[in-house]
């Protein structure tokens, strides 16, 4: 159990899971398997459900929704829900992705989100995704290295120390190969690093490919207090969640009361979340809506069932950067291992209102887990997370929180060792605990 388990198991167990999920369709069959070997059922949207007692769960493209119906839930129960994200800023492939000049060979990419573009450079990447076959069949790709955005020599650019500018269009197609690219062809790369399948590149349909970066997550630091690996931003929260509900199905059994149980596990928040597996989409609500109609709910009680509902939207935060103190909010500087954020914005950027802090608060203590305050500072526009979505959505009251991090966006960024167990610890007794209403 993640209350129980130490720091050392859960980072180790984290650095599993990010290095099975280089995209966001990894992330959930990886979820997926393990929610299959912990007894849960998936579902298919294109089933009934029986309602009724149990674990479940549903993938659609990139986005995960796993719930828990404890036993006696009735048609008003209410929902706690844990929101994360599969997707991180990276490059996408384009049509026609074979490309090159000079002699090599190139993947025509486009910039997906925002990375940190300089972070990318002179890393070993591979491409990882989906192929969807003619035959509307799905095929899930990772290359291992394969991949590099190499960067000009000093000797070529003096002044590149001065300031380094990055074309997206003409520095930032990675090399692959040596070759003319008439002569070759990327998707038969990605074809036959299918695992157990003979696929025909010429029967490809469309694809969603993303470059991810193939450096295997480490600890380190003078203590072993760092942990540094691609992805954090946001699988640090999906697996998070994933290892509470786990967890919790585990320990609810067949015991009655309590709250349905919601991991949310959407996709494409990095690009704003518009999409039919993002919070924008309707997946979250289609499945509460489900659930709901299992337990017998009238549309009234479905009402009743939201309003006594509670979100808290997980996404990986800031912390105070040593370097760069003065880009922080002035009283409120979050440090690695000070325990998961609880992120405030007057503004509604995060959808965290004083009744939702007095909840975190009161989750944290109970699970006896520090906390820390994040605010912006007030000359630097502050970001945003699906939090003021699924609350606009769907009227819940919603906390926005995460564990801090150092290098946001980079192709690798840096969190404490702590934090990611302590943000497991606070979701699990959520998964079990009525907080509103």
């Amino acid at each position: 159990m993640p209350s129980s388990s130490s720091a050392a198991d859960h980072i180790q167990d984290l650095g599993d899971y990010v290095s099975a999920s280089p995209s966001s369709f990894h992330a959930v069959h990886e979820a997926g398997r393990r929610l299959l070997d912990a007894g849960f059922v998936r579902l298919d949207e294109l089933e009934p459900w029986e309602g009724g007692a149990g674990s479940f769960f549903i993938i659609r493209d990139g986005a995960l929704i796993a719930w828990v119906v404890p036993g006696g839930a009735g048609p008003t129960t209410g929902f706690n829900i844990l929101g994360a994200h599969t997707d991180s800023p990276s490059f996408k492939l384009k049509p026609k992705p074979t490309i090159g000049a000079h002699g090599w060979l190139q993947a025509g990419v486009e910039v997906y989100g925002g990375p940190l573009l300089n972070s990318w450079l002179d890393r070993e990447l591979q491409l990882a995704g989906r192929l969807v076959m003619l035959d509307g069949t799905e095929h899930l790709t990772a290359t291992g290295p394969m991949l590099r955005f190499p960067q000009l020599a000093i000797h070529l650019d003096r002044t590149v120390n001065d300031g380094l500018t990055l074309d997206k269009q003409r520095h930032m197609n990675p090399v692959w190969g040596l070759g003319n690219a008439g002569d070759s062809d990327l998707l038969a790369v990605l074809a036959s690093h299918v695992p157990g399948a003979s696929v025909d590149p010429a029967r490809i349909g469309g694809y969603d490919v993303v470059i991810a970066d193939t450096q295997a997550p480490a600890v380190f630091g003078g203590n072993g207090e760092f942990f540094a690996s691609g992805r954090l931003d946001n699988l640090s929260a999906t697996h998070a969640g994933l290892v509470a509900l786990i967890a919790h199905a585990s320990s609810v059994g067949g015991a009655a009361g309590g709250p349905v149980a919601v991991l949310a596990a959407f996709d494409h928040e990095e690009i704003g979340s518009n999409s039919r597996s993002g919070a924008c989409g309707p997946i979250l609500e289609d499945v509460l809506v489900r659930i709901s109609d299992g337990l017998g709910a009238t549309v009234s009680q479905r009402r009743q069932a939201l309003a006594a509902s509670f979100c808290v939207s997980a996404d990986a935060g800031h912390a105070v950067h040593p370097n760069y103190a003065e880009r922080h909010d002035p009283a409120n500087r979050p440090v690695l291992n000070g325990g998961p954020l609880l992120k405030i914005n007057a503004n509604q950027r995060y959808a965290t209102d004083a009744n939702g802090a007095a909840v975190w608060a009161r989750l944290s203590g109970e699970a006896g887990v520090p906390y820390q305050e994040f605010v912006s500072n007030n000359a630097i526009p502050c970001g945003s997370t699906i939090g003021p979505l699924t609350a606009t959505r769907l009227g819940i009251r919603t906390v926005d929180a995460g564990v801090p991090l150092l290098s946001m966006h980079s192709a690798r960024e840096l969190c404490g060792v702590e934090d990611p167990r302590r943000l497991a610890a606070v979701t699990e007794l959520f998964f079990r605990t009525a907080v509103n209403g």
